[in-house]
């Protein structure tokens, strides 16, 4: 396949998309949304076509795996979508000057949007709605684990786009190879967003090799701190959550941290881990706290490469922590600025610890399992971003519309 040319079409229906109203979007979407649980069959068909070809024990194989469940859930995520309002020409501003003329902010589309994404097929619904209700034009760069899927999605897709007349092309699947990834990359005038989603590693790809704006959506090293005013009661079945939920995601807790004064609590605190066989690397005061109490068999020492690791599994570390200024600080040092939490009943703790943390998502006696653009009422996500420049955090529609000024007058010139 021709990328370039792919890239060239799907640039072209941007302009398409402009025409269609809100209201044809949001039949667009319920439409879809229909549709895949019409071909559910076909679609879990080609999916299990991807699982055969990854190991089980691949921490990927879970977000690969399709199942009805989770396109029952794909599915309504997308109707969700269509309810909500439209991002677009929306007045963010407006003032009068002097000489009498309106200058107002306003709302609208980037244009072409690249979305560069690992073993995530569900990543294709979430993307295309979101794109397709804030105007934008989706280019889906997948990897070559989750092809089959994809191709899958996007056959569902292009059926309901067809049938109502709309260009193909505001959904655009390039080829999985890498070689697809780098035109992408430097497609400078025909794509102008790239959002990756996926691996440290893929990010740093992209992030060194683009040569269109992005917006990096990081690694998850989540962190819980169970304070010494925490509520062990609250704490157990956060820290369980956060841990055991999905080990896959990024927002999963990677460390715990314990103030030494809540060392005793610390066997309560994990005990329904071990229903879940996760590994947990204790540095040694924890390591004695729990030994005993915590089959030892998944009971380890903290190494060199404890702290700062982003799991994806069932393993987390664990830190002793002397005080809540040590635990900001251990955040600040290992984190991946993603989602943090502090389990605490002391107010000054609260506010200290989500001053002090530097994070798109802090939490107070809430799992980080959450921070998610469904959770957050955003009806889907594009992805969590990491980073401090235009959007953080669970980033849906309002992060994908960039705004332009629109200026009127009544025959103005300037003077000088």
């Amino acid at each position: 396949m021709d990328v370039m040319n792919l890239l060239k079409d799907a640039s072209e229906a941007s302009s398409f998309l402009s025409g269609i109203s809100d209201v044809e979007i949001n039949h667009l979407l319920i439409q879809i949304a229909d549709e895949l649980l019409a071909n559910k069959d076909m679609i879990l068909t080609e999916n299990s076509k991807d699982l055969v070809l990854m190991d089980v024990a691949n921490p990927k194989y879970d977000r690969l795996k399709l199942t009805e469940d989770r396109l029952q859930g794909i599915a309504d995520d997308m109707k969700n979508v269509a309810l909500l309002p439209s991002p677009l020409d929306k007045v963010l501003s407006e003032a009068v000057r002097p000489n009498g003329m309106t200058i107002r902010k306003v709302s609208v589309p980037f244009g072409v949007i690249g979305i560069i994404y690992e073993a995530r097929p569900n990543v294709t619904f979430d993307v295309f709605s979101l794109c397709l209700k804030s105007g934008n034009v989706c280019v889906l760069k997948g990897g070559s684990d989750a092809d089959f899927s994809n191709k899958a999605l996007v056959k569902v897709i292009h059926t309901v786009l067809e049938r109502n007349n709309v260009k193909k092309e505001v959904c655009t699947l390039l080829p999985p190879e890498r070689t697809a990834t780098d035109i992408l990359l430097k497609a400078v005038g025909l794509v102008d967003l790239i959002i990756p989603r996926g691996s440290a590693s893929l990010i740093s790809y992209v992030v060194e090799n683009a040569r269109i704006p992005i917006i990096e959506t990081g690694a998850g090293v989540c962190h819980t701190y169970f304070d010494e005013d925490g509520d062990k009661e609250k704490g157990m079945p956060i820290i369980t959550n956060a841990k055991t939920r999905r080990v896959s995601v990024c927002n999963s807790l990677d460390c715990l941290l314990v103030h030494c004064k809540r060392l005793m609590d610390l066997p309560y605190l994990c005990d329904k881990l071990k229903d879940s066989n996760v590994i947990i690397y204790a540095d040694e005061a924890a390591y004695k706290a729990l030994e005993g109490s915590y089959p030892a068999e998944l009971l380890e020492y903290t190494t060199e490469s404890s702290f700062g690791m982003e799991f994806l599994d069932y393993k987390m570390s664990i830190r002793t922590i002397d005080s809540l200024q040590e635990a900001v600080a251990h955040i600040n040092k290992y984190g991946s600025k993603h989602s943090e939490c502090i389990v605490s009943e002391s107010a000054d703790a609260v506010r200290t610890f989500q001053r002090g943390v530097d994070a798109a998502c802090v939490y107070a006696n809430v799992s980080t399992a959450f921070t998610d653009g469904a959770q957050f009422g955003f009806g889907a996500e594009i992805g969590i971003s990491t980073q401090k420049a235009h959007a953080r955090g669970p980033m849906a529609l309002q992060e994908i519309t960039t705004y332009k000024y629109i200026i009127e007058g009544n025959g103005q010139v300037r003077d000088k």
